[in-house]
Order: structure tokens, then C-alpha cells, then sequence
């Protein structure tokens, strides 16, 4: 994978594990997805992830997660 691809798989993954873990009240109340997505960046792809693409891979998973 390019780095653009590990960046994009690394916000997808995020969002998931931030959306479960607000459902289970596993995070503190004062964080943002943002926030826990630009938290766990990995040092070696945090100059690829952008507001941009959190934004576009988030509209992405939105739009599908609810596609059956």
C-alpha cells in the first residue's frame, strides 16, 4: 500500500473504533472524532491525513455504512 492508501485505511479504522467506543461510553466526553483520528495517527502517514480526506473518507463510510 502507498501511502495515501494506509492513511485512508487508518481514518476508516478510526472512525470505526470511535464510533464504538462512543457507544459504549468508552471515551471521554470532551473528544472529537477528529481529535481520536488525528490522536492515533502514526508518525510515518500523519503529513497524508488532512481535514480533506477525514473528511471525504468520513462521507464515504456514512454514506455505506447504511447501504444494505
Amino acid at each position: 500500500m502507498n501511502v495515501k492508501e494506509k492513511a485512508i485505511a487508518h481514518i476508516a479504522s478510526a472512525i470505526t473504533v470511535f464510533s464504538m467506543q462512543q457507544n459504549t461510553n468508552q471515551l471521554p466526553k470532551n473528544i472529537s472524532m477528529i481529535d481520536f483520528i488525528l490522536k492515533t495517527v502514526p508518525e510515518n502517514i500523519k503529513q497524508d491525513v488532512t481535514m480533506e480526506l477525514i473528511d471525504s473518507v468520513f462521507l464515504y463510510v456514512s454514506a455505506t455504512r447504511f447501504d444494505t
